[in-house]
């Protein structure tokens, strides 16, 4: 109970709780340890909670008619998903698997609802949290809709890059981030290369240096 209390501290989404407060959410959270490449839940399967990731990286997928996967997320440490489907007690509408070891929280449904009851000031944080989602999730739509393939992977890279530091590195291997964004592999690494041959960035494995942010970004406003 201790180890979970102390946990829950730390994700973002319980962060300002009382010690009391914590334990009756730990009390229904469940640590799950998954070695990469386990298989979370599927696609229909029922939703009784939602996860948080302490540690590790969690990929949000889906089917397609092909037979292929689309990647929806790359969830990293401190993130959360399934709060959603969980709220609407809905099925899971995603798959979820490690992309390498990993523990993360399941809270439960019910411990969460009762402490919703009882905080006014979790609720808000936790709708201030979905609406970033939906935020977000509009923004990828824009993207994938209005955007060329080069301003994608420029405005992923601007998302991903550390309060200026100028380096990056991918969450995932290049064939995931590739269908984030709606690319193919080859699609991805081409552009990747073209920016790196115009001197805008450099690439070392999956860490890439920005080199000029500006022309970086003036760039993809010509970008195809």
């Amino acid at each position: 109970m201790d180890a979970t209390v102390d946990l829950l501290s730390h994700a973002p989404i319980f962060r300002g709780l009382s010690r009391p407060e914590l334990e009756r959410i730990a009390a229904g959270t469940t640590e799950v340890r998954a070695e990469r490449g386990h298989q979370l839940f599927q696609c229909g399967d029922p939703c009784t909670g939602f996860h948080i990731v302490v540690y590790g990286l969690v990929k949000l997928a889906v089917g397609t008619a092909s037979g292929a996967e689309k990647v929806v997320e790359i969830v990293g440490p401190g993130l959360s998903f399934g709060e959603a489907v969980m709220f609407m007690e809905k099925p899971y509408i995603v798959s979820a698997t490690t992309l390498a070891d990993s523990l993360l929280l399941v809270v439960g449904r019910d411990a969460l609802f009762r402490a919703l009851d009882d905080d006014p000031a979790l609720a808000r944080r936790m709708l201030a949290n979905l609406s970033f989602r939906l935020h977000m999730m509009v923004k990828d739509v824009e993207a994938l809709t209005l955007h060329s393939a080069t301003q994608r992977v420029i405005g992923y890279l601007a998302r991903l890059e550390d309060e200026g530091g100028g380096r990056v590195t991918l969450p995932a291997q290049k064939s995931l981030v590739a269908s984030r964004l709606n690319l193919t592999p080859e699609y991805f690494s081409r552009i990747l290369h073209e920016l790196a041959g115009g001197g805008l960035v450099r690439i070392e494995g999956r860490t890439i240096e920005i080199l000029d942010a500006e022309r970086l970004q003036a760039y993809g406003s010509d970008g195809t």
